[in-house]
């Protein structure tokens, strides 16, 4: 009976062991899916915060882009608005004395018509001096302010963009047909800048 008893006993033993053990596993077992499923969440939640740091970065690459873009466009803006206002200033330079200038090209015209008309004049060789005095004071001042001459002479071609043609002549020679036959008034520049065309006579 004893014997029985102790046998009983040790086959409780041996169920309550096994079902410790049993138990004991599947803690385990539960233990290692919950750290894999936190494992699993936290590679998730990475991966997500990867993705929205790309597309943070993405977005401020671009916005970068787009401001070094309008930096370019405004000092490409900058840039030519410089160089037209100084070249606006410089011919405003230039060209500053132009109205100066057309008034005294008749005083101009005045004197050379008098020293012309007095060339055979013998007994005004005192007028002819101070006329050329006073006549040469004055052109080397306009000189100085960028007035100059054009240069225009018989058999030349005709140029529309320095010449006025006033009339049209007959002429002989086939050479001078469509040519400069004649300058009436002369033309000037100011600092390369037509400012009187000249006045002139086409052979025809």
């Amino acid at each position: 009976m004893s014997k029985k008893k102790n046998k009983q006993k040790e086959e409780i033993k041996d169920t309550i062991q096994e079902k410790e053990n049993v138990q004991t596993e599947t803690d385990v077992e539960d233990m290692v899916a919950s750290e894999e499923s936190e494992e699993k969440e936290q590679e998730e939640g990475l991966d997500g915060n990867n993705e929205n740091v790309l597309n943070e970065f993405d977005k401020l690459e671009g916005e970068l882009l787009e401001l070094k873009d309008k930096y370019l466009r405004l000092y490409s803006e900058f840039e030519n608005y410089r160089k037209r206002t100084l070249k606006e200033k410089e011919d405003l330079r230039k060209t500053a004395n132009e109205s100066l200038m057309n008034a005294l090209l008749p005083v101009v015209d005045d004197f050379e018509r008098a020293q012309k008309a007095n060339e055979n004049q013998q007994e005004a060789e005192p007028i002819k001096e101070g006329f050329s005095l006073i006549y040469n004071k004055m052109l080397n001042i306009t000189t100085q302010k960028g007035l100059k001459p054009m240069e225009t002479e018989k058999g030349d071609d005709f140029d529309d963009e320095k010449h006025e043609a006033i009339t049209q002549m007959p002429v002989e020679e086939e050479g001078l047909k469509g040519k400069i036959v004649d300058v009436v008034e002369k033309g000037y520049y100011l600092n390369d800048k037509v400012i009187r065309f000249a006045k002139v006579v086409i052979g025809s």
